[in-house]
């Protein structure tokens, strides 16, 4: 029996799930059904723009972004999908920061439902450093279907590691 890391800490009967989809070789068609589009944000220029759009829409007193770029190194190195980050910077007698948020390439080819995810959550980062409670009520202020998203996320990475 494989070990599901991406849901390993979900409840054994979901877990069962999962593996009887991945078994059945189901579980890629129940994710095309449900989240068959794709999107069209490609480059950095696009998704800086995407990443924008939310922002301006529920967060417009957050701190401003600097960049907002495709990572091919993220998911390897820091077994991360998303992150956001400050980076302080010395300019003559001024303390200069500059906020980044990075996501990692898988989502260039992801469903659109998964790109807003991973995009929602390093955006409440802005508010909330912290995975707390008030974090995951940004989260589904942004988006309503946040917590469903992050569970079949975790089961679109689960199926494209199975491949």
């Amino acid at each position: 029996m494989s070990t599901l890391k991406y849901i390993a800490g979900y409840p054994q009967h979901v877990q069962d799930q999962v593996r009887a989809l991945l078994d059945a070789g189901t579980l890629g068609q129940v994710l095309a059904r449900r989240y068959g589009e794709g999107h069209a944000v490609r480059t950095d220029r696009q998704l800086y723009d995407y990443t924008q759009q939310i922002k301006e829409r529920y967060l417009r007193s957050a701190q401003p972004l600097h960049k907002v770029i495709y990572d091919a190194k993220l998911q390897v190195l820091r077994h991360a999908l998303g992150t956001h980050t400050a980076v302080s910077r010395v300019q003559g007698a001024r303390l200069k920061a500059s906020r980044e948020i990075r996501i990692a390439t898988v989502f260039r080819q992801a469903p659109a439902e998964f790109l807003r995810m991973i995009v929602v959550h390093e955006l409440a980062h802005l508010k909330e450093g912290e995975h707390n409670k008030a974090f995951y009520q940004l989260c589904t202020h942004m988006a309503a279907d946040y917590h469903q998203l992050e569970f079949d996320l975790r089961l679109y990475l689960t199926q494209l590691e199975q491949r």
